[in-house]
């Protein structure tokens, strides 16, 4: 997820920031993602999508919706909350009517394997690719380049934030963010912002046919509620990385969440969605 700190897996957060999602994520990735799926042979009839890390099911009740054909969706996560939220919010039909089916299931999704991708149509996952290391970055793009396996991998953090009005300590405060992001936690170095650029370049290695466009969450006055539940995290984690900005952080945050209340703030939190196509698919 984009969001530092403890809420960023609740349910109250995933909801908070479902419509900013729904509205970043790139189209120009289904057409082609649209072709493969409907020029490769399949050994079912139906699609049979994974998404890892499915949180409450957001990005399943948005991509369904334009995908063709019947679909059976198996949820991924740890939280046996979130899957349960997400197993009774998906929708239950695809762009042209066919039904949709879905299956959760509970455990750690890092290691998954070739074997365990047997029988995927389409691996997709959102907000994932930051909290992952190198290593399980790595190891999805050689799971789904065995299994011959396409991967739309949605909403990754690239190290940008933009803040309209600007303010002195805007560039510090994102960079202790990134820092804070890359460190991690309990041993394991995230990627953070430079997980698009190492997903890119494992699926490539592999032979994939790589596609990556802008995802921008582009937050005003309608998304005042999540933007000041993302800026406190954002700066608290900032903060805690860079502790010699303490005596700043106050007024700074305070600055920008009374322009946020008033309506006055704009903020342009920059994201890349990615798709990897086996290389048997259509050439870019």
């Amino acid at each position: 997820m984009s969001a530092p700190g403890a809420s960023r897996f609740t349910p109250d957060w995933l909801a908070l920031r479902e419509s900013a999602d729904a509205a970043a994520r790139a189209p120009e990735l289904l057409d082609p993602l649209r072709t493969y799926l409907a020029t490769v042979p399949r050994r079912t009839e139906r699609l049979v999508i994974r998404d890892l890390g499915c949180g409450t099911g957001s990005l399943g009740r948005w991509l369904a919706g334009r995908l063709r054909g019947p679909q059976h969706w198996i949820l991924h996560d740890r939280d046996p909350e979130l899957l349960a939220r997400a197993g009774a919010g998906m929708t239950g039909t695809a762009a042209d009517g066919s039904p949709v089916t879905v299956e959760t299931r509970e455990g750690d999704l890092t290691g998954l394997l070739a074997a365990d991708l047997a029988g995927t149509s389409l691996v997709t996952a959102s907000a994932l690719l930051d909290l992952l290391t190198f290593d399980e970055v790595d190891g999805l793009a050689a799971a789904c380049a065995e299994a011959g396996c396409p991967a739309l991998l949605t909403l990754s953090v690239v190290g940008r934030v933009e803040f309209v009005p600007a303010d002195p300590l805007d560039l510090e405060v994102a960079a202790a963010f990134d820092a804070h992001q890359r460190r991690g936690v309990s041993g394991r170095r995230l990627l953070g912002p430079d997980a698009v650029t190492v997903a890119t370049e494992a699926f490539e290695r592999r032979g994939a046919v790589v596609r990556s466009r802008p995802s921008p969450w582009r937050l005003g006055a309608d998304q005042a509620a999540l933007t000041a539940e993302w800026l406190q995290g954002w700066a608290a984690a900032a903060f805690d990385q860079r502790p010699d900005l303490a005596l700043q952080a106050d007024a700074y945050l305070r600055g920008r969440l009374d322009a946020c209340s008033a309506g006055e703030l704009r903020v342009l939190v920059h994201h890349r969605d990615l798709l990897a196509l086996p290389p048997a698919g259509p050439s870019s």
